[in-house]
């Protein structure tokens, strides 16, 4: 399975959301998208099921050298995950952990400030929340984003990616979450590998998007 672009992408996963859950066209749903590229994903779900749209900030925790490579996460609150196993095989020292840990949450927390603005947070308390991602790699952003949203006792949490890799959806389970996938490979390399077209999602687009989306 090869998606052209994260529209078309999100098109296709909302589809395979009403099919595995059709209750959500009759329920109080919110998406909430992991951006830059989530949030390209998120706002066909968010329109067809006709729910609001917001933003979940999240920031992988890239390992020495390998910035791509997530030993862990973090939310804009300081919620963190982290991939023991991984810190243990790559001799990742704390100081390090901790150092990269204070940049990514004042990127979240900025990143949080430009794209909500002053609009308030979407409700997320008694509702279905529908968490979207362009793709579930390691699965420890997604697992930082899970953590927190926990807290704020949504009736029902579901991630929902276009691809995961099999370490990545495994590691989801333990959350207790639903998880809605259109692509699971066998093979996994990485996400971009499933897109014609993975360029940047940029800020102005994300902005763009979640404006579209509120004004609807």
């Amino acid at each position: 399975m090869l998606f052209r672009n994260r529209a078309e992408a999100g098109k296709f996963l909302a589809r395979e959301l009403l099919d595995a859950i059709p209750t959500l066209r009759s329920e109080p749903v919110t998406v909430l998208a992991i951006p830059r590229g989530g949030v390209a994903v998120a706002a066909p779900i968010a329109e067809l099921l006709g729910a609001p749209l917001d933003v979940f900030v999240a920031r992988k925790l890239g390992a020495p050298g390998q910035e791509e490579l997530g030993i862990g996460a973090v939310a804009a609150d300081g919620t963190r995950v982290l991939d023991d196993t991984l810190v243990q095989v790559l001799r990742v020292n704390r100081s390090y952990i901790e150092k990269i840990t204070k940049i990514e949450i004042a990127e979240a927390k900025r990143r949080l400030a430009l794209f909500r603005g002053a609009r308030a947070p979407a409700p997320l308390r008694g509702r279905t929340v529908v968490l979207v991602d362009d793709g579930l790699a390691t699965g420890g952003t997604a697992r930082a984003a899970l953590t927190v949203l926990q807290a704020e006792h949504p009736s029902r949490l579901i991630f929902a990616a276009p691809v995961a890799s099999m370490d990545g959806a495994e590691s989801l389970t333990a959350l207790g979450v639903g998880t809605v996938f259109s692509a699971v490979p066998k093979h996994f390399h990485g996400v971009g590998e499933w897109y014609e077209e993975f360029g940047q999602t940029s800020d102005e687009e994300v902005l763009a998007l979640l404006a579209a989306a509120a004004a609807r």
